[in-house]
């Protein structure tokens, strides 16, 4: 099934219905979005082939949805990449994928067409809303999207990148509308009466969450500055209705910051869905008592888009740090195990890989088969992330399987660490990694951003760690700095950190 019946049903049901909003700006109903889609397919069927991948590289904008569909309606591939890479990393996502044509937001067409020049001259850029885009959309409406085979390939999704290269993970139209129909059955209850605010990047998160709302008809809510500001983002819960988002962690923290700073109203806000990066027990504490009882938060991966496990609304309640600092439960459609290294099942609260099976699970790399070999094995998504799961069925994520330390044969869980670390009244961030040593193999060392207007010493966290964990457990050096190297979407580059400590 084309995934482009999700909005043609929209379209058809709610015809007049919001679909496209910039800042508090409605710009096009549901009946709209379909037939501008529709045409945008048509003028891509003029010039290219069917299959074609076509990437599109911008920040946050309406025109996003209508490429998607549009793409989809032409029988076409997706190829999102993340308008904050260097000019040079988009070109190599594009010449990997390669994709026939880059759709370009105006401030980034120059930079992606020079970058091009050198890896892929024959791709073409054609910058979103200009002319030749407008030819796009000028060409007279398909009558109906192309037929596509449920395993077609729909979404190339390029991951983050934090230790290396990108890979593409192929995702089909059954994973995406698997994606879909677990996020409505298991994350948020939506109809055309709620709200999507697209703070975080569309080309990852924000952009996989399109599906679900457009499947029920709701608005899509673009700020008006392309991107995340906290106090934009309280104010457009004010202007739209039943007001949902997807934010990563850093994102919710400087949202609870924003509002405890201004104490601006939120009236409409309903759903924040988090995930991305672990979210901290104490930094989910200090939301929650902003905010109340609207997070839920999602378990996933490209490689399964957004759909391993998610922690519900109720679960945010509970009185448990260890529900609390848990990822929740297996989501509808989808295996979850905890497996050793030969891939057998380990029994309840031991830690091994997580792995998982579903529809949602990609079909593997693109033109990268050792990566899809060692990702996908008898039919299980492998997912390099290290966990327990415990007599209830909570799944805890300990770390990634590349991130725990090895000290004097002993296994430590970085995040079981920044744990204790942040629950000092001093400590704002805390990253925890290995720095390779002669007599222990490695020893912790635990780089610290205080509260700013805070004096606080190493002697005073490690005190601090002393009365919380074990005594092999704790830093055995403390970094201060002033803050945490990030990516794009807000995850720590823990690489960039172990270079400090081996340079």
């Amino acid at each position: 099934m084309n995934l482009f019946v999700l909005l043609e049903q929209a379209a058809l049901r709610f015809p007049r219905h919001a679909a496209l909003c910039v800042g508090a700006d409605i710009v096009l109903d549901y009946a709209g979005l379909a037939s501008r889609a529709l045409r945008l397919g048509a003028g891509l069927r003029e010039r290219h082939h069917e299959c074609d991948r076509l990437a599109i590289v911008t920040e946050n904008r309406a025109e996003y949805v209508e490429l998607l569909f549009g793409i989809w309606a032409a029988g076409m591939v997706a190829v999102p990449i993340n308008a904050k890479l260097h000019p040079r990393e988009v070109a190599q996502i594009v010449e990997d994928a390669g994709a026939a044509t880059v759709f370009a937001s105006s401030s980034l067409e120059a930079g992606v067409t020079d970058a091009l020049r050198v890896t892929k001259p024959a791709c073409r850029v054609t910058a979103i809303g200009g002319d030749e885009y407008a030819e796009h959309v000028r060409a007279a409406a398909l009558q109906q999207a192309a037929p596509v085979a449920a395993d077609a390939l729909a979404w190339l999704f390029y991951t983050s990148g934090t230790t290396g290269r990108s890979k593409g993970a192929m995702l089909s139209h059954r994973n995406l509308l698997a994606m879909t129909i677990a996020y409505l059955a298991d994350i948020d209850t939506v109809d055309e009466h709620a709200s999507l605010l697209h703070a975080a990047p569309m080309s990852h998160g924000s952009g996989l969450y399109i599906l679900p709302y457009v499947a029920r008809a709701a608005r899509h809510v673009i700020p008006a500055t392309a991107g995340f500001e906290p106090r934009e983002f309280l104010d457009l819960c004010n202007r739209h209705p039943a007001c949902a988002a997807f934010l990563a962690p850093t994102m919710v923290q400087r949202l609870r910051a924003e509002a405890e700073r201004s104490r601006a109203p939120f009236a409409n806000l309903r759903t924040i869905v988090y995930g991305g990066g672990p979210m901290y027990v104490e930094e989910l504490k200090k939301a929650l008592a902003v905010f109340g009882p609207v997070f839920v938060q999602i378990y996933g991966q490209g490689e399964a888009p957004m759909t391993i496990t998610s922690l519900r609304r109720a679960d945010h309640a509970s009185a448990d740090d260890a529900v609390l600092g848990s990822v929740g439960w297996p989501r509808t459609g989808v295996d979850v195990a905890i497996v050793d290294a030969s891939g057998a099942p380990l029994p309840v609260g031991e830690v091994g890989e997580v792995v998982c099976r579903g529809d949602v699970v990609m079909a593997g790399y693109w033109n990268n088969p050792a990566a899809s070999r060692d990702a996908l094995r008898d039919g299980w998504l492998y997912t390099g992330d290290l966990g327990s799961r415990d007599a209830r069925g909570y799944v805890t994520l300990r770390d990634r399987s590349k991130d725990v330390v090895i000290s004097g044969g002993s296994n430590i869980y970085p995040r079981e660490v920044e744990e204790v670390l942040l629950a000092h009244p001093g400590v704002a961030e805390a990253c925890v990694i290995g720095q390779p040593d002669a007599e222990w193999g490695e020893v912790v060392v635990a780089f610290v951003v205080t509260v700013p207007g805070t004096s606080v010493s190493a002697e005073a966290i490690d005190a601090h760690c002393l009365e919380r964990i074990a005594r092999f457990k704790r830093p055995k050096r403390y970094v201060f700095v002033d803050s945490l190297p990030k990516n794009s979407y807000g995850k720590v580059l823990k690489r960039e950190l172990r270079n400090q400590v081996s340079g």
